[in-house]
């Protein structure tokens, strides 16, 4: 346990009092981190962190699991004495200020789009135990459910669904049906957006024959907005009044922000995060149910995903419609052997996988980064990090692909700047 902490945090921790804290005797005893990823300037940080350190404080007193949790601060503040004076308000170890690689790389691991944001994992193997710990905080202020890990999804939804007529049905209506739970809200512009086609999507998977049913949890602020949101879908919702329940579902599924559609197969076991891209990238559904694809078209409905973690992107000279299959036939296999790899170690996969040809979106991009002009070119964006990789060859065989994408995995590639 304390090797592999070690692995994930480095040798050493400071706390507050600016005295080191060595991470092979600290995992001795813990079962469970939190990776508190914030900053001091961030007005939300500075709120949470207050609750945190009365969270902590309480659990650390009373608690029979005291000793089996740590929380670690994940700092992404620029200058050093303000993270030193945030440091002063918290009770627990934080990473090196100067350690900026190993906090870019937890940010990657974990996926973390916005902060807050604190992510339990197990301390031995590093695997999310509960991806939003803010929910935990607010929702278990006394640490009574630890370790807060994931629950079946049939438990946590369990109870009353509503359906847009006011008549109500129970999960037995989701049994062998493949699911979505759509987390939106009213308020939220690209939530309405995606309702439109949403509900033309739905509709053209049930006329298909396909068992297919969606659960909408609202993040609306009030039961007026919610009531009229929901008269615009055909599915069904969790109710308004159920709060906890809404909230069991955002923890659940570590929900950091909306729209956020999770598909989900007919156990109940998830087939993808990213169920609004597929949507939007596939509005007659020929790919339902949407399972994750190795290698993707660059769009812009996709792009978003550049921004959550290390992406390859090749960029080749293509600009009609089929013109980039054979791109996307030359990195697959790679593709396809990582995402197995991490499938099989039930970890999300550190690299996706894209292929660009000649369009605006992929000359937004190229200006975006500084990149050259060549085609075919091999590059892996690192979008958090402001990291960019490039292999600029004349000829980019499956060899060259391979290479390149390991020796990213084992950090010999040197980045450059974005």
């Amino acid at each position: 346990m304390s090797e592999f902490l070690v692995n994930l945090l480095g040798e050493r921790l400071v706390n507050s009092e600016k005295a080191e804290v060595d991470v092979q005797a600290l995992g001795s005893k813990l079962s469970l981190v939190g990776l508190y990823f914030g900053c001091s300037l961030n007005g939300p940080c500075k709120q949470f962190n207050a609750s945190l350190c009365e969270f902590y404080s309480k659990f650390k007193k009373s608690s029979e699991h005291k000793d089996k949790l740590e929380i670690v601060f994940v700092s992404s503040d620029q200058d050093q004495k303000h993270w030193q004076d945030f440091l002063q308000e918290m009770q627990w170890p934080a990473l090196p200020f100067k350690d900026r690689h190993k906090k870019m790389k937890l940010w990657n691991k974990y996926k973390v789009t916005s902060i807050p944001s604190l992510v339990f994992v197990d301390a031995a193997t590093g695997k999310v135990v509960c991806r939003n710990g803010l929910l935990v905080v607010r929702d278990d202020p006394k640490g009574l459910e630890f370790p807060w890990g994931p629950k079946p999804f049939a438990e946590v939804v369990a109870g009353p669904l509503l359906r847009n007529n006011r008549q109500t049905t129970d999960i037995s209506s989701l049994e062998g049906h493949y699911v979505g739970v759509y987390f939106s809200a009213h308020w939220c512009p690209p939530c309405r957006s995606l309702t439109r086609v949403l509900v033309e999507s739905y509709r053209t998977v049930k006329e298909s024959g396909q068992k297919f049913e969606i659960v909408f949890v609202s993040a609306d602020r009030s039961e007026e907005s919610f009531q009229q949101y929901f008269s615009e879908m055909p599915w069904l919702a969790v109710p308004y009044s159920d709060e906890a329940r809404r909230s069991r579902l955002n923890r659940l599924f570590g929900i950091q922000g909306i729209p956020t559609l999770i598909l989900l197969d007919t156990e109940g076991h998830m087939i993808t995060r990213q169920g609004r891209v597929e949507v939007l990238n596939d509005p007659e559904c020929r790919l339902f149910p949407w399972h994750p694809r190795p290698v993707l078209e660059l769009s812009e409905s996709n792009a978003v995903q550049l921004h959550e973690g290390p992406c390859l992107v090749l960029f080749v000279d293509a600009e009609e419609e089929g013109e980039l299959e054979p791109a996307k036939e030359l990195i697959q296999p790679i593709a396809e052997k990582i995402m197995a790899k991490y499938k099989a170690k039930e970890e999300e996969t550190p690299l996706l996988f894209f292929v660009a040809g000649e369009d605006d979106m992929s000359d937004s991009l190229r200006d975006y980064t500084n990149l050259p002009e060549a085609a075919p070119l091999l590059t892996i964006l690192d979008m958090s990090a402001r990291a960019k990789y490039v292999k600029d060859v004349e000829e980019i065989t499956p060899a060259v692909v391979e290479t390149f994408v390991q020796d990213f995995l084992a950090e010999k590639l040197k980045p450059e700047p974005i």
